[in-house]
């Protein structure tokens, strides 16, 4: 008969979910984990594989409160802008998640592919080799952000309907906007550079009011360099 689990997971998991948002997703380990909870790190392996499993359900977690905040910018009158904002509020409050997501490469390198088909199913997802190839392989924003981000669609929809703009428009103004807003959140969590709520906001509409004159002109523009 197997042990009696001292703790659930869904202890754990809070636990572990706690360290990552103070110390990052390399602080989540076994030992770390048993500090917390004032154990030793056995009670862990009663209800998990694997310390691999804790972090997966980890970075689920921690899409799943990103993804709060994207719901709250898609509030905002000017959506575009409060998904953008939303996206530095992420950054700003919640910096070692924000790494984990967005300053990471795709850690699916090195793993064999029962590994990969093993952890879609925990997900409940369908495995694609194709899928996979595509993130071991391109580099391309286009690519990519659709990949690390799960609310793409919806945030594309927040460009493209109220603007009455095709797709590959929306597509361009969206990442474009991501890449300016993604470096400033960067900064910001690095320590680099730090602004006001409404100097962020002017920035990032003023962005977008570029973007889409170029997107509304052709995409023509006049070579200046």
């Amino acid at each position: 008969m197997p042990p009696k689990a001292k703790f659930t997971r869904d202890e754990i998991l809070e636990m572990a979910f706690q360290i990552a948002k103070e110390e990052g997703i390399d602080a989540v380990t076994a030992r770390e984990l048993g500090s917390r909870l004032g154990s030793s790190a056995r009670p862990i392996f009663t209800v998990f594989e694997n310390m691999d499993e804790v972090k997966e359900l980890v970075i689920l977690k921690s899409k799943e409160l990103y993804g709060q905040y994207v719901e709250e910018g898609l509030k905002n009158q000017l959506a575009f802008r409060g998904v953008g904002m939303a996206y530095l509020r992420f950054a700003m409050e919640q910096p070692k998640l924000f790494w984990l997501l967005f300053m990471r490469r795709p850690a699916c390198g090195n793993l064999p592919l029962t590994q990969h088909a093993d952890r879609a199913a925990s997900r409940g997802e369908e495995f694609s080799l194709t899928r996979l190839k595509t993130i071991q392989e391109h580099k391309n924003v286009s690519v990519i952000l659709p990949m690390i981000d799960d609310n793409y669609d919806k945030i594309l929809q927040s460009v493209q309907e109220p603007y009455g703009l095709k797709r590959e428009e929306a597509e361009k103004i969206y990442q474009h906007l991501w890449i300016y807003t993604h470096g400033i959140a960067a900064m910001m969590v690095t320590g680099l550079c730090s602004y006001s709520t409404e100097q962020l906001e002017e920035r990032l509409t003023e962005v977008f009011q570029g973007l889409m004159m170029f997107v509304k002109s052709g995409n023509k523009s006049e070579r200046i360099c």
